[in-house]
């Protein structure tokens, strides 16, 4: 089961979503175990943690005697000693009896791994300290890891020397150290690295300052130094302990899931696993006119591309007929009471805090109206049930919530079998107790509902359940509101929950991005209570860095304007070489490039060239610019030039694309979407369809090389000198171009509502 969020244990394709496991297991030996001995009040983290990735049994003897700076050594029985932490944790990488990429995945990221073992003892307090760290810095910033994108001793070895250095702990929140911070979040919030260095340095002096990275979050968020913490998963469970949490992931089948529902299922897999516990999967079922099984069946789409390994999945509905007779005994016990005033006045009631008239019904008068509610006849569908609480209390989620309303409807599962439904804030406290929930995770929306949520466990007499509470991912100009996103669906603005402007699990994985980078972007938000409007950048670069290393390289060219370049020297014939579709990137392959006397030139590339300049043709060689035509407006409308091979390409200012004039180019219809939104932060009173952008999407026609007739629906690849792209429509015929979507890479916008429309 994959319950590692960060990185894979091994290179895989894109849709093999399954991974090794990276725990521990003892190799069977006849020799006996190499012994690591070590400072007592200084555990070798890095090295504890590799043994138990890689499967490799130590014998541990921490020496009391040994002062802190003392290296560890690592003694085998022939008396063989490997001395300090570069040279154990090499030997423990290639002893590793499973799958994983801790010493690299080729001979190249391998070197690059021993280069920064090397470097890794340079680490450490002293003079030169901040020095240090302002070059990881440096090397962090645009990286995910130290060498390539997963988990390596490399960065275990740094790792555990920021940990021992105590300078660290002084300099750790300055600005200039940000990068540093967001690995070491990385590497110590993953889920099994997290799991193994606990259990690996349990009771052993040190142990808590190098486990707990982040300041511990306790349940008043105000207990550390006053202020809220955020960006960890380094928090204390009320009553958690090994083998005994269950969490919940609660969707509502009204809607695909997005990116808010991404954060809440992962984040309860993540304790779920931590506590080698169990996760529990729930359709709220609990509004026909809303729910489908077409809801249903994408959501369970969207927890497998999630990766989410749920030991369970049920639906509340199917609690339905227990919920009734529990309804029926509040009534009678007098804590609940069936009430016919029309909503709008029981609104302001409660808003003004006025009792209802039907609060002094007799439990008689209660029953017979419930038997109409359940019946569904046309008195039951006037009423509502209302929990009996306090219409006086200052929390407004306490004055008589409704519990249950009619709804003739026919549900997606049960048909009409029923005719009155349990609101969400009835039959979720009831669910989650019977279902053996342990905690429920609920974002920090819901903090005014947690006394309602205690009471109705209350009244329900029913086990009590957990309550952490987290914050709501916000973005700007987005809605994450399903009943919005759903109109937007309804008015035609597009066309289904997929669409690629969407926040959607399926629409930003259509729009190209990697699940990879979404869960490296959840897991960096930790289960923080702080409540921020985040940029979409952030996520897009951390995107960026996964795709770029890996993706091949191809050229189209603008088909409005486009000039042809004549080559007075170019080939008598046309001559076809193979070029690599991604120089750093063997596997991506190789592509056909035809050079030819005349190639095409896009527009905007033309107007700079001057007569007698020397550019180079990219996958080619040098030029010189003869002549350029001009039509009477100054629009270049032809290029005379000669090819000059052996001209350096490290002279020439202009690199351009270009493509062979031949019949085989592959029409290609180039797609950028803006924010469906015009305001950046979405208020409560504002009238929604005022706010949709009317150009939230743009159109370039273009043709691309011949290779790409054999791209395939979902590949990416990079246009050169344009961006990244996501194939939607593959090639079919000439009359049907491929359709490619821009995958934004994290950089500033330079059109659209965020750079000059109204609401920013």
């Amino acid at each position: 089961a994959n319950h590692n969020y960060l990185a894979p244990a091994r290179a895989r394709s894109r849709t093999d979503n399954k991974q090794p496991s990276l725990c521990a297991t003892n190799r069977t030996t006849s020799m006996p175990n190499p012994i690591l001995q070590y400072p007592a009040n200084v555990p070798p983290v890095a090295a504890l943690v590799a043994a138990r990735i890689c499967g490799v049994v130590l014998t541990e003897k921490p020496e009391k005697d040994w002062p802190s700076a003392a290296s560890a050594t690592l003694t085998f029985q022939d008396k063989a000693k490997l001395k300090g932490i570069p040279s154990i944790l090499r030997y423990i990488a290639r002893s590793s009896s499973n799958v994983n990429t801790l010493y690299g995945s080729d001979p190249v990221s391998s070197t690059m791994v021993d280069h920064v073992l090397d470097e890794s003892s340079s680490v450490s307090s002293g003079v030169a300290f901040q020095t240090v760290c302002a070059s990881l810095a440096e090397h962090l910033a645009s990286r995910t890891y130290f060498v390539g994108h997963y988990l390596t001793i490399a960065d275990l070895a740094v790792w555990g020397q920021l940990f021992s250095a105590r300078q660290w702990d002084s300099i750790k929140k300055l600005p200039a150290h940000s990068n540093i911070v967001r690995w070491l979040d990385l590497c110590s919030m993953n889920e099994t690295v997290a799991h193994i260095t606990s259990e690996a340095l349990a009771n052993r002096p040190g142990a808590k300052r190098a486990v707990a990275q982040a300041d511990k979050l306790e349940r008043n968020p105000k207990s550390v130094g006053g202020k809220d913490t955020g960006g960890s998963f380094d928090i204390d469970l009320e009553g958690a302990s090994e083998g005994n949490v269950v969490t919940r992931f609660p969707p509502e089948p009204s809607g695909y899931l997005h990116i808010g529902h991404a954060k809440a299922a992962l984040l309860n897999q993540y304790f779920a696993r931590h506590y080698k516990g169990k996760l529990i999967i729930r359709f709220d079922d609990t509004n026909p006119s809303k729910e489908k099984e077409e809801f249903v069946e994408n959501i369970l789409d969207d927890c497998k591309t999630l990766g989410l390994d749920q030991d369970v999945i049920t639906y509340t509905s199917d609690s339905f007929p227990q919920i009734l007779e529990i309804g029926t005994r509040l009534i009678k016990e007098g804590h609940m009471y069936i009430d016919d005033t029309p909503m709008e006045k029981m609104r302001d009631e409660r808003i003004n805090r006025i009792d209802s008239g039907a609060r002094a019904n007799t439990a008689d008068t209660n029953l017979k109206l419930w038997q109409d509610m359940i019946e569904g006849n046309e008195k039951g569908l006037t009423c509502a049930a209302r929990f009996r609480m306090d219409m006086q209390n200052d929390n407004g989620a306490l004055r008589d919530p409704v519990a249950f309303r009619c709804n003739l409807t026919p549900h997606h599962r049960t048909g009409t079998a029923f005719k009155v439904y349990p609101t969400y804030d009835c039959a979720c406290p009831f669910v989650d107790s019977i279902e053996g929930v342990t905690h429920a995770l609920r974002t920090s929306e819901y903090r005014d509902r947690e006394a309602q949520y205690r009471w109705v466990q209350d009244m329900m007499g029913m086990r009590k359940v957990h309550i952490w509470d987290y914050s709501r991912l916000n973005f700007v100009y987005t809605t994450l509101s399903k009943r919005k996103l759903q109109w937007f669906v309804d008015q035609g603005h597009v066309e289904r929950w997929d669409d690629p402007r969407f926040p959607t699990v399926q629409g930003m994985k259509r729009r190209g991005l990697q699940i990879e980078a979404l869960k490296e972007f959840i897991l960096m938000q930790g289960a923080s209570r702080n409540v921020n409007l985040m940029e979409w950048e952030k996520l897009w670069t951390l995107n960026k860095r996964v795709i770029d290393p890996v993706c091949p390289r191809h050229v189209a060219i603008v088909d409005e304007g486009r000039v042809l370049l004549t080559l007075v020297n170019g080939p008598a014939t046309p001559e076809v070489v193979s070029v690599p579709r991604h120089k750093k990137h063997p596997p991506a392959g190789t592509k056909s490039t035809t050079r030819m006397s005349q190639i095409w030139l896009e527009q905007v590339d033309a107007a700079l060239l001057k007569v007698d300049e020397e550019i180079t043709l990219m996958d080619w060689g040098n030029c010189i610019v003869r002549k350029v035509d001009f039509d009477q407006g100054g629009v270049v409308i032809g290029i005379i030039a000669e090819l000059h091979l052996e001209g350096s390409v490290k002279s020439t200012k202009l690199k351009l694309t270009w493509l062979p004039k031949i019949e085989e180019l592959v029409p290609l219809t180039l797609v950028d979407f803006d924010y469906l939104i015009t305001k950046k932060k979405v208020e409560e009173d504002d009238v929604f369809a005022d706010l949709v952008n009317p150009n939230s999407e743009v159109k370039t026609f273009t043709h691309g090389d011949a290779n790409m007739r054999t791209l395939v629906k979902g590949e990416i690849l990079q246009l050169e000198r344009k961006g990244y792209f996501i194939v939607d429509e593959p090639f079919v015929s000439e009359s049907s171009p491929v359709v490619l979507f821009l995958i934004p890479d994290g950089r500033t916008r330079s059109w659209g509502v965020s750079v000059a429309g109204p609401g920013k």
